[in-house]
C-alpha cells in the first residue's frame, strides 16, 4: 500500500486553546502504512521527461496504463456495486489528471520538485481510496481525506519547528470535521519550498503520521512495515538477533544515523516523549512489536548504579569514506576545523565520525543523497558522490596532505548507559581482533549511548556477527 495514514474512529468535539487544537473525548490510535508504488511512479516522471528515450526506457502512458490497471482489478475485492463503482470512477479521475501532469512536463530531461510531488501523491490517493473502500465494504464507516491542500497558512522557508506545530494544529482541526467515521489520510500533505520529496525525502509521510498524532493527541503512532519491529541486529544478516521489545528515543534515533531503518527522525523529534511509537508487522499484526517511549524519570543514584549487561542493538553503515587530512600546522584551531566540516557540508557529503591529533585529521564521511539536482549556468544537472568527493579533496588540499580510503563501514554498538557500563568497548574491539577484523577509526564520547569503529565495508556482513554473537548471544 502507498504511504498514507489511518485514524481510529475519533468521536470527538475541539475546542481551541491558544494556538493548540485539543480534541475532546477518548483519544485516537493513528496508523502509518507504507508501500512500493513511488517507485513505479517516479520512473513514469522520468519517462515523461526524457529527450531521447532509450531502449530500456518505457512510455509512461504503459506505465500509468499498468497501475490503473492494477487498482482496478484491487477493486474486485469490494463486494459492493456501488462501493466499487464509485471508487472506478475516482481511479479514472485521478489517472486522468496524472497523464494531464504528465503529459505538460517539458522534454527536457529534468522535472522540477513540485512536478514530482504531485506524481508521487497520486500513488498515495490511490492507495487511500482503495482502503476506504475496503473499509466502507466491510461496514467500518470510513472517509478518504486527501490533505493535499491542507496548507492555508504562509510557509517560510526554512521549515522550523513553528511551521510544524502549526501543521499540526491544522490537522487536529480539518481531521475533527470526520469525527462519526475513521479517516483514511494521504501522506502528501501539500506544497512547501523545494518540494517535499526532495526536502524531507521520502520520509516524509512517517512524519505526516506524526503530525497527525500530535494533532489529535493520539494515545500511540503505529507505524506498520514488512518486519516485526526492531532486533538486536539485521535479522536478514544475524540470524540470532532477537527482536526488541522496547527502544528508547535517543536509542532508536542512533540506530537510525548508523545505518539501521528504524523511523524518520522527524517523525520521533515530533512525537517523543507525548506519544509513543509503536513498530508493527502487517504480515504479522498480532505481534507486539517495537514500542519506542521514554524511560521513566531516574534519581541521580538510580541514573548513576545504571550498568545495562548488554548493548540493545549492533548495527552497520556502509558506504562509508574515510578522508584523512595531513596539515603542516596544527589542526585543533576552531577556524581550522570549521573550514574542514565547511568545505564538506558545501559538497553535500555528511560527517559521521571524527578524530584528530596535533597535526592530523580523519573523517568518516557519506554522501547526504545518492545523486544531487544542481544548477549550473542556467542549466540543470546531476551530480554523484564521487564528483562532489572529488571536488572536496581539491578543496581540502589547500590545509594539508589529503588521502581518500574507499569502500568502508560504521559499526557501532547502540544502548541507553553504556558509556557507564565497564568491559563493553573492550569485549567489542577484542572481538574484532581476535577475527582479524582491523579498526580504522574509533568514537566514543559524542555519544552517550553509542560506541563506533570504522571497518572495511567487505568485512562489515562477518564482523556483525562475531559482534551479536560475542556481546548479545553469549554475554551472561
Amino acid at each position: 500500500m502507498e504511504d498514507g495514514v489511518l485514524t481510529n474512529e475519533v468521536s470527538v468535539d475541539g475546542v481551541q486553546d491558544g494556538d493548540e487544537y485539543l480534541p475532546l473525548g477518548e483519544r485516537p490510535v493513528v496508523l502509518k502504512f507504507g508501500g512500493t508504488s513511488v517507485g513505479k511512479l517516479l520512473k513514469a516522471v522520468e519517462a515523461a521527461a526524457s529527450i531521447k528515450p532509450s531502449k530500456e526506457s518505457t512510455d509512461y502512458n504503459i506505465i500509468i496504463s499498468t497501475l490503473q490497471a492494477e487498482h482496478v482489478d484491487a477493486a474486485r475485492c469490494v463486494t459492493s456495486p456501488e462501493i466499487s463503482q464509485r471508487f472506478r470512477t475516482s481511479v479514472a479521475s485521478e489517472f486522468d489528471d496524472l497523464r494531464r501532469i504528465l503529459d505538460a512536463v517539458p522534454k527536457s530531461g529534468t522535472v522540477d520538485p513540485h512536478t514530482e510531488d504531485r506524481v508521487v501523491s497520486v500513488g498515495e490517493k490511490l492507495s487511500s481510496l482503495l482502503l476506504a473502500a475496503l473499509l466502507e465494504d466491510k461496514g467500518v464507516p470510513s472517509q478518504y481525506v486527501d490533505l493535499s491542500d491542507i496548507i492555508q497558512f504562509p510557509v517560510p522557508d526554512y521549515l522550523s519547528q513553528k511551521f510544524y506545530q502549526d501543521l499540526s494544529s491544522a490537522f487536529g482541526q480539518h481531521l475533527s470535521q470526520h469525527r462519526e467515521k475513521v479517516p483514511v489520510i494521504t501522506g502528501f500533505f501539500g506544497r512547501i519550498p523545494g518540494g517535499l520529496v526532495q526536502s524531507l525525502g521520502r520520509g516524509y509521510s512517517d512524519l505526516c503520521a506524526a503530525l497527525v498524532a500530535v494533532g489529535l493527541q493520539a494515545t500511540e503512532l503505529q507505524v506498520w512495515k514488512e518486519v516485526d519491529g526492531v532486533f538486536t541486529a539485521d535479522p536478514r544478516k544475524v540470524p540470532t538477533a532477537r527482536l526488541l521489545p522496547t527502544l528508547t528515543p535517543h536509542e532508536a534515533g542512533e540506530l537510525t544515523f548508523y545505518g539501521s531503518e528504524v523511523i524518520h527522525n522527524f517523525t520521533l523529534q515530533q512525537c517523543v516523549p507525548r506519544i509513543p511509537i509503536r513498530i508493527k508487522n502487517v504480515l504479522r499484526p498480532h505481534s507486539a512489536g517495537t514500542i519506542i517511549q521514554p524511560d521513566p524519570p531516574k534519581s541521580i543514584d538510580q541514573y548513576k548504579a545504571l550498568r545495562p549487561k548488554r548493548p540493545t542493538a549492533v548495527t552497520v553503515k556502509q558506504k562509508i569514506t574515510v578522508v584523512n587530512v595531513h596539515s603542516n600546522r596544527k589542526v585543533d584551531s576552531p577556524e581550522f576545523l570549521a573550514r574542514i566540516c565547511t568545505i564538506l557540508a558545501r559538497n553535500s557529503l555528511a560527517v559521521d565520525l571524527f578524530e584528530k591529533n596535533e597535526c592530523h585529521v580523519s573523517l568518516a564521511v557519506h554522501s547526504k543523497d545518492t545523486t544531487v539536482r544542481t544548477t549550473h549556468g542556467g542549466e540543470e544537472r546531476f551530480q554523484t558522490h564521487a564528483d562532489f568527493l572529488q571536488k572536496a579533496v581539491s578543496e581540502l588540499e589547500e590545509y594539508g596532505v589529503v588521502d581518500v580510503v574507499h569502500g568502508m563501514a560504521i559499526l557501532s554498538l547502540i544502548g541507553t548507559g553504556l558509556k557507564r557500563s565497564i568491559g563493553i568497548a573492550g569485549r567489542l574491539f577484542t572481538a574484532l581482533g581476535d577475527n582479524n577484523i582491523n579498526i580504522e577509526m574509533i568514537s566514543q564520547g559524542a555519544s552517550e549511548i553509542s560506541i563506533a569503529c570504522v571497518i572495511e565495508e567487505r568485512e562489515a556482513h562477518r564482523a556483525l556477527n562475531v559482534v551479536h554473537s560475542d556481546l548479545f548471544t553469549y554475554l551472561d
